[in-house]
């Protein structure tokens, strides 16, 4: 799951497998005992990382741990969106637009019908998401 937050930086739950350790660099600390490894993944300036913490990056790069009883308590509240309506938000900030050219783009038609559809009909899921943040919905 990724998340999207007001402040500048996007989230991703560590779920342990090589592709993650690969994708931020983690460092394998681990002990071997007899003929097995113990691994102990460090986030370089950060600290180990335990399967369920969150990598955050951020808008330069950056990146830092925030362990997931943390994660929850800050982020758990913030309203969930289609992947197509993040991209919509993310492209109209980027563009220096702001929420009510949203809105207006959605009544002119200009997104596709289904993303128009649920602009209208989540209003209040798009403004809070808009200025809170937002977790993008999972593929189902």
């Amino acid at each position: 799951m990724k998340v999207y937050c007001k402040q500048p930086f996007q989230a991703e739950q560590f779920d342990g497998s090589s592709e993650m350790v690969d994708k931020y660099e983690l460092i394998d600390t681990g002990i071997i005992l007899g003929t097995h490894s113990s691994p102990e993944l460090y986030l370089t300036g950060s600290g180990k990382v335990d399967v369920g913490d969150w990598i955050a990056t951020g808008v330069n790069g950056e990146r830092w741990l925030i362990t997931d009883e943390v994660f929850k308590q800050k982020y758990k509240e913030l309203p969930v969106i289609p992947e197509n309506v993040a991209y919509i938000i993310k492209q109209a900030k980027k563009g220096d637009y702001k929420l009510g050219w949203v809105f207006n783009a959605t009544y002119l038609g200009l997104w596709r019908v289904s993303v128009g559809n649920w602009i209208r009909t989540h209003a209040d899921t798009v403004a809070r998401a808009w200025l809170d943040g937002y977790v993008v919905e999972e593929d189902k």
